[in-house]
């Protein structure tokens, strides 16, 4: 029976218990999932392991998340999370005195900023650009641009309030001028179509518990291969050597001479995290039948019929109404703290509405798997907290 949205819920048995709307911080596993992750598992307590039908899955794995963003599988690498991810393109670039970064701290999560003012201590100058309404300006960002911006860092979509940023003009600025466009895409993945060639991105990071529905401690990072090449990487292993038999072992050895596998596979090093290939292998398969577009579009619609249903009954979501809306929507004031947004989270969490605070806001976060009772349940609750 072909997968639809309706369908897509009745995978996941958090439902049977809990309105879940958190996938912004991780998702429930689906159970088809959860079964792979079991039988992987048995294997290896009773010993049937056969490691070289997991390098197999790995590769096969590769090939669906590089589809899922219409990348070339040898511009995508393993990591174990976004941050590694980030550090792999910082440590790698070759910087110059006077080069500069671009973004915007007040709406990136940390693991976006730290390793770039890192760099401060070879010489790069970090850029800051301010929001505007809770949204990353592009405006803003190519005021700050000039001959020696290496790199604009941005999400895809920001971790609070969760607006989307304008990929779109700001990659092909960025093309255009020779700076590396790198995202963040960990509130993307999964749930909002990320092209990038469409986009014109150069490097995006991801890790696999939120919208690709599989587990902590996995990540993909994609760079275009003509970047990949360019750089040289801060760690070596096996894995990142090109041997000349392709049906080498990794235990070979190919001799002094170093040659680095094509794109980002010069990046992949020692053995792959097998639990979490084996969960984001049926993830993305469930992802891919689904469809990233009929996704996309029913999320957003979703999304925004939340954000609309919440203002008619008097609740403060954050941002204006016009703001591109992805999977998430926020109510309160970003940053301060208000006791109806407090007593209000205390009554979702009594009734089984699974959500969570950020920045002093409450933040849900969507996916296909919710629905409109979801939002009616969410609805009624407000209506009945204090009023606002």
């Amino acid at each position: 029976m072909k997968l639809t949205i309706a369908s897509f819920r009745d995978l996941f048995p958090v439902f049977k218990d809990l309105i879940y709307l958190d996938v912004g911080s991780r998702a429930p596993l689906p159970k088809p999932v959860f079964d792979e992750i079991e039988g992987y598992l048995r294997q290896c307590m009773l010993g049937q392991i056969d490691k070289s039908l997991l390098f197999d899955l790995t590769e096969e794995t590769r090939e669906r998340f590089a589809r899922l963003i219409n990348a070339d599988p040898v511009e995508v690498t393993f990591t174990k999370n976004i941050s590694e991810g980030l550090n792999i393109i910082s440590s790698s670039m070759e910087w110059k005195q006077g080069d500069n970064v671009i973004i915007c701290p007040e709406l990136e999560h940390p693991n976006n900023v730290y390793h770039w003012l890192a760099l401060t201590k070879k010489g790069v100058e970090i850029k800051f650009v301010d929001s505007v309404d809770g949204e990353i300006s592009v405006d803003r960002i190519l005021e700050k641009m000039d001959s020696h911006t290496r790199v604009v860092s941005v999400s895809t979509v920001t971790f609070c309030p969760g607006f989307k940023i304008n990929l779109q003009r700001l990659g092909k600025c960025c093309r255009e001028s020779g700076a590396l466009l790198v995202v963040d895409a960990a509130q993307s993945i999964g749930i909002i179509d990320s092209d990038v060639q469409k986009l014109n991105i150069d490097v995006l990071a991801t890790s696999t518990q939120k919208g690709l529905l599989a587990l902590y401690g996995m990540g993909f990072l994609y760079i275009r291969k003509e970047i990949a090449e360019a750089m040289t990487p801060a760690y070596l292993a096996r894995f990142s050597v090109k041997l000349d038999n392709s049906d080498s072992h990794e235990s070979d050895f190919g001799g002094k001479e170093i040659k680095l596998m094509p794109g980002a596979k010069r990046f992949d090093l020692g053995n792959y995290n097998f639990p979490g290939v084996v969960a984001v292998h049926t993830s993305l398969g469930i992802i891919e039948e689904l469809g990233i577009n009929s996704i996309e579009t029913y999320v957003t619609q979703l999304s925004a019929r939340l954000a609309t249903r919440l203002r008619e009954v008097h609740v403060p979501v954050y941002g204006h109404k016009e703001a591109e809306i992805a999977h998430t929507v926020c109510i309160g004031n970003y940053g301060k703290d208000i006791d109806s947004v407090n007593k209000l989270y205390e009554n979702f969490n009594a009734n089984n509405i699974r959500t969570c605070i950020r920045r002093n806001m409450i933040r849900f976060t969507l996916h296909a798997y919710n629905n409109d009772n979801d939002i009616d349940k969410v609805v009624e609750i407000a209506k009945r907290t204090k009023k606002w």
